[in-house]
C-alpha cells in the first residue's frame, strides 16, 4: 500500500482504527460484565434469603414473627416474635447516632471551614483511620475498657450492655459522617460563602446559616449511612451487647440484636434445615428489608432537596 504525502499509508490506518476498535468493544465488555456480576451477585442474596424465608413462614405465622416480643426459638418453649431483636438492634443504633451524629457533623464543620489545609490534611485521614480498624477490635474495646468505666460510675450496668457497645459503634461510624458531610459542604460554592461574609456575617453565622443548609442533603443522607451502618453492624454488639433476645430500651443490660442472633446460630448449634436454623434466613430477610428501605430514603433526600449550582 502506498503512503500519502500527510503521513501513514491507508492500511496502516485501517489496522490502528480496528486494533482501537476492538480494545474499546473488549472494555465495554469487561465493565458490562462488571456490572452484570454484581446484579447477579445481588439477586442471588435476595433469592436464597427470600426461599429460605419462605419455608420459615410456612411453620411461623408472619404475624406472631413481626408483632411478637419474645423471642426463644433456641429455647424448648419456642416463640418467634423478632421485635425483642428489632428493639434490641433500633436501641443500638439511636444511642450510636447520639454519639457520632453531632461529633462528625462538628467536625466536618471544622475541616471545612476552619481548619487550614495543613491540618486537614493530617486530621482528615486520621479520622478516616478508625473506619479501617477491624470491628472485633472495637469489640473487645468496648467490652475490656468502656464497660468497666461504666461499671466505675455505676454498680447497676451489667457486664454484658447496650450502652458500652452504642458508643464504641458512634466512635466506628463517626468518620462516614465526618467524611461524607465534609464533602458535602466543601462542595458548596464560594460565592455563597463570600456573599454572607460581604453582608457582615461572622465564620460561625456562615458554617451554621449558609454552608451547611446548602449542603443540607449531602448532609442527611450522610446520616442516613451512617444509621444503616449502625444497624448492620455485627462484631460490637456480639462481643459487648450480649445475647440476651429482651425486648427492653434499657441500655444498661443485657440485648441482642438481629446481626448478634444470626452470628449466634451461626456457630453451628442449629442443624442445618431446623426451624431454629431457618430463623436466620427471616431475620437475615428483614434486616435486608430494613437497609434497604433506608438506602432508598437516602437516595429520595439526594434528589428531593439536592441544591444545584452554576
Amino acid at each position: 500500500m502506498a503512503s500519502t504525502p500527510d503521513g501513514p499509508t491507508l492500511g496502516q490506518g485501517t489496522r490502528a482504527d480496528w486494533k482501537r476498535l476492538i480494545a474499546e468493544r473488549a472494555i465495554a465488555v469487561v465493565l458490562f460484565l462488571s456490572t452484570f456480576l454484581s446484579v447477579l451477585i445481588t439477586v442471588g442474596i435476595v433469592a436464597v434469603l427470600l426461599l429460605e424465608a419462605i419455608t420459615f413462614f410456612a411453620d411461623v405465622s408472619i404475624f406472631e414473627f413481626l408483632t411478637g416480643t419474645r423471642w426463644t426459638p433456641l429455647f424448648s418453649s419456642k416463640q418467634f416474635g423478632v421485635l425483642a431483636l428489632v428493639a434490641g438492634t433500633t436501641l443500638t443504633a439511636i444511642m450510636a447516632m447520639v454519639v457520632a451524629l453531632p461529633l462528625g457533623l462538628l467536625s466536618a464543620i471544622y475541616l471545612s471551614e476552619y481548619a487550614p489545609n495543613s491540618v486537614r490534611k493530617i486530621v482528615k485521614p486520621v479520622l478516616e483511620v478508625l473506619a479501617g480498624i477491624p470491628t472485633v477490635v472495637y469489640g473487645y474495646f468496648a467490652l475490656l475498657f468502656v464497660t468497666p468505666i461504666l461499671r466505675a460510675i455505676s454498680g447497676d450496668i451489667s457486664v454484658f450492655n447496650a450502652m458500652s457497645a452504642s458508643i464504641v459503634m458512634g466512635i466506628m461510624i463517626l468518620p462516614m459522617v465526618s467524611s461524607l458531610s465534609e464533602d458535602a459542604m466543601r462542595s458548596v460554592p464560594r460565592n455563597l460563602r463570600e456573599g454572607a461574609y460581604a453582608l457582615g456575617s461572622t465564620k460561625l453565622e456562615v458554617s451554621t446559616l449558609v454552608v451547611v443548609p446548602a449542603a443540607l442533603s449531602g448532609i442527611v443522607s450522610a446520616f442516613i449511612l451512617a444509621i444503616s451502618r449502625a444497624i448492620g453492624e455485627t462484631m460490637i454488639v456480639t462481643i459487648a451487647a450480649g445475647q440476651n433476645p429482651t425486648f427492653t430500651l434499657n441500655p444498661f443490660v443485657p440485648i441482642e440484636t438481629m446481626t448478634a442472633y444470626i452470628v449466634q446460630v451461626s456457630q453451628g448449634d442449629a442443624p442445618a434445615g431446623s426451624i431454629e436454623f431457618k430463623t436466620i434466613f427471616a431475620v437475615a430477610l428483614l434486616l435486608f428489608t430494613i437497609t434497604l428501605l433506608m438506602n432508598l430514603l437516602s437516595q429520595f433526600v439526594v434528589r428531593r432537596f439536592r441544591e444545584e449550582y452554576e
